[in-house]
């Protein structure tokens, strides 16, 4: 497997129940690999919700990528936090 084909979308009984929108590599260096996923859930309403943030980091060990953590930001407001902060840190 490639690390262009690593994703969170995820089907229950066919029914595809996280949505990845978009996604890119953040760093990628030997065995390691770190992937931020822009993604949707289905709601229990069946709709999509709001868009959310995912950061994996990957572990590559005999051809397969696992996952070693991740990270949600689980709404608007987090990662506007998130971006003005980075924003006054990296002035």
């Amino acid at each position: 497997m490639e690390i262009e084909e690593l994703t969170i979308e995820w089907y229950d009984n066919g029914e595809l129940v996280v949505e990845e929108l978009d996604k890119f590599i953040l760093s990628k260096g030997g065995a390691w690999t770190t992937v931020v996923y822009l993604y949707r859930e289905k709601g229990r309403d069946g709709e999509f919700g709001d868009k959310k943030v995912r950061l994996v980091k990957y572990q590559k060990r005999n051809g397969k990528y696992n996952v070693h953590s991740k990270f949600n930001i689980t709404n608007e407001k987090q990662v506007k936090n998130l971006v003005a902060k980075l924003n006054e840190w990296f002035k």
